[in-house]
């Protein structure tokens, strides 16, 4: 094909781009300022509250992008945790008998949060009764287990402390 021929544009990579105006040929900046003035100065009724309403769409958009700049960018204060406090004089046996309530409690709250969840599992629909038979069962044979164990661990406690008489501490370090 001659080049005079061709359907393509021939010759410096768009030449058209440089003469363009940034405006289009009957916008001039003065004339957009001009058509601005002109609108501001008719007298119509919704001009108002409609500028007021861009105004403030304006700000709060502006104010999104400024609140989420700052989310999660500044430092956290240091968070303080509470913990208890034990007598470093208490016996094994306070500390078994300890470790079997905060178990029982837990057991007790995991039941209770297991509830909402099944509540929250027949909302939408989903089948939870023969896992929970399952996960029961499971659950309360290392229950058994682990106080079974307790159980153990507690009466070798107790017969440490009968065997040696007038030691508040038995088994535990010494500083």
């Amino acid at each position: 094909m001659a080049s005079g021929n061709s359907a393509f544009a021939s010759g410096p990579a768009f030449p058209y781009i440089g003469a363009m105006a940034i405006f289009p040929r009957p916008v001039s900046p003065k004339s957009a300022m001009s058509d601005l003035w002109s609108y501001f100065r008719e007298n119509r009724p919704h001009k108002w509250p409609l500028l007021g309403l861009s105004v403030a769409f304006t700000w709060v958009i502006i104010w999104a992008f400024i609140v989420d700049a700052n989310t999660n960018t500044m430092p956290t204060r240091n968070q303080i945790f509470y913990v208890q406090s034990w007598d470093a004089s208490r016996s094994d046996a306070a500390i078994i008998l300890q470790q079997k309530i905060d178990l029982a409690k837990r057991e007790a709250a995991i039941e209770k949060k297991q509830k909402e969840m099944q509540g929250v599992a027949d909302i939408f629909g989903i089948d939870w009764k023969a896992e929970e038979v399952r996960n029961t069962a499971r659950r309360k044979e290392a229950l058994k287990q682990i106080n079974a164990q307790l159980d153990a661990r507690l009466a070798k406690a107790e017969a440490t402390e009968k065997s040696v008489p007038g030691s508040a501490q038995s088994g535990a370090a010494q500083p």
